[in-house]
């Protein structure tokens, strides 16, 4: 897994850390390396979860994963949300 320039993933808490694990094993299987992009840094809503350290932002694999945000979604199980952007993907842990 690489991480942008500036990108810090020493705070973040231990739950989106461990997804940090899937994510790049699904990026792996297909010959790719996941970039984080965000963690809490940088601008996001008010209220983001990135604010309080358990939300994370993934670069669109290039070429495409077929199916990759529903992988996400069955490997991460239902404490997770996924949300696919127009240049990423937002993941976070926030349990129901």
């Amino acid at each position: 897994m690489l991480l942008k320039l500036g990108v810090d993933i020493s705070r973040l808490n231990r739950e989106i850390r461990r997804a940090l694990n899937v994510v790049n094993r699904l990026f792996m299987a297909h010959g790719q390396e996941a970039v984080v992009t965000s963690t809490y840094g940088g601008n996001h809503s008010a209220g983001s979860l990135h604010y309080a350290n358990d939300a994370i932002d993934i670069r669109l694999p290039d070429p495409p994963i077929a199916g990759l945000v529903n992988r996400l979604r069955v490997n991460l199980g239902p404490d997770f949300d996924i949300v696919k952007e127009s240049d990423h993907i937002h993941v976070e842990f926030d349990p129901k």
